[in-house]
């Protein structure tokens, strides 16, 4: 049967009704084409995949019609314009191979693998890279953000926000963002607390690609931003309303002195060097959290003289004034005075002693 289909097709339609053929016992399979470096994923320079690589298309002779294919194989809506693919930034990078040209559509098929084209590129340079535009059927959903990132700042627990969809690395816009998100995205990042959000970023830190539409209602207590209800931002931004936020370095504490890691004189790191904590106001709640932190029974809360037998700390009082409800899981999300900021002494180092599971 596959042999009397073949011979059906004349030479010159062999190769789109071969990937037809193919196409019948695989019709699931990822698109070949996507569109990189837009505002969304139904817009931007057009690259194809060959053998596992992905290069651009070149512009001779693209046009709407090819447009109106690479729409539908990517579920976007109908074909709106042809633009050069030199408009989203940053350019291809010069290994990246340009794989295909002279495409020609007739706009009715469902792959850009279906149109005539010609794989032997010659004289086609990423200066005539081909672009495409759809109307955007996610445009009344924001994309979900799968992952988050800060660059550009002098770690990774600060820097210009990024989000991450499909793929692509999305610079965020400060009128959607808050300090509510900033909590999310410090956990989500493994760091402290979120210290500044809604700043914009000097010239040389501005991103360069795509700018999240979106506005984040996170309530400060969501895992992840994925958690978080989003929804379409009005305002549109440019980079230099580029988001820029700190959190505090990533929080570790341990008990130093006693017999076992359940039991000593408390410590905290922070900028990679570990200080004491000052009692000020410290008691059975603030000794609560630290135990079940370090993974270790009860507080026992001892006597004024056994917490004493620890002696005093040196160096850095990295807190003071701390306070907790008892219910926290880490004693970062308690509160105290900023880091470093204190009236205390060695002589008032908090000491916490806890049963051993």
């Amino acid at each position: 049967m596959s042999y009397i289909f073949f011979l059906l097709c004349s030479y010159k339609i062999k190769r789109l009704c071969l990937t037809n053929f193919i196409g019948i016992g695989n019709m699931e399979a990822p698109p070949k084409v996507r569109l990189v470096r837009g505002p969304h994923r139904c817009e931007g320079r057009v690259e194809v995949e060959r053998n596992g690589q992905w290069g651009t298309v070149c512009d001779d002779d693209w046009d709407l019609n090819d447009v109106a294919v690479v729409c539908r194989e990517l579920n976007c809506g109908a074909a709106k314009k042809t633009p050069s693919g030199t408009l989203y930034k940053p350019a291809a990078p010069t290994k990246q191979k340009v794989l295909i040209q002279s495409v020609s559509c007739s706009g009715m098929e469902d792959t850009l693998t279906e149109c005539e084209q010609d794989e032997e590129v010659f004289d086609c340079l990423h200066e005539e890279d081909a672009g495409a535009q759809c109307e955007n059927p996610d445009n009344d959903v924001p994309f979900t953000p799968e992952n988050v990132r800060l660059v550009d700042g002098p770690g990774h627990c600060q820097g210009r926000v990024e989000v991450l969809h499909q793929g692509q690395w999305s610079s965020v816009c400060k009128a959607g963002w808050n300090l509510r998100a900033s909590k999310v995205a410090c956990r989500q990042l493994g760091c402290g607390r979120a210290l500044l959000t809604h700043r914009g970023c000097n010239k040389m830190a501005q991103g360069k690609g795509p700018i999240w539409m979106s506005q984040m209602s996170c309530s400060g207590q969501e895992a992840t931003l994925r958690d978080c209800p989003f929804k379409p931002l009005e305002n549109n931004c440019t980079h230099s309303e580029d988001a820029w936020m700190e959190c505090e370095d990533p929080f570790e504490l341990k008990l130093v002195g006693g017999d076992s890691p359940c039991s000593g004189r408390l410590e905290v790191l922070h900028k990679g060097t570990w200080g004491s904590v000052c009692d000020d106001g410290w008691g059975e709640k603030e000794d609560q959290v630290v135990c079940k932190q370090l993974g270790c029974g009860m507080s026992l809360f001892a006597s004024f003289k056994a917490r004493k037998s620890y002696g005093p700390g040196a160096g850095r009082i990295w807190l003071d004034d701390v306070v907790c409800s008892g219910e926290e899981q880490s004693l970062e999300s308690c509160r105290h005075r900023l880091w470093g900021y204190h009236d205390c002494t060695h002589k008032e180092d908090v000491a916490v002693i806890c049963s051993v599971l």
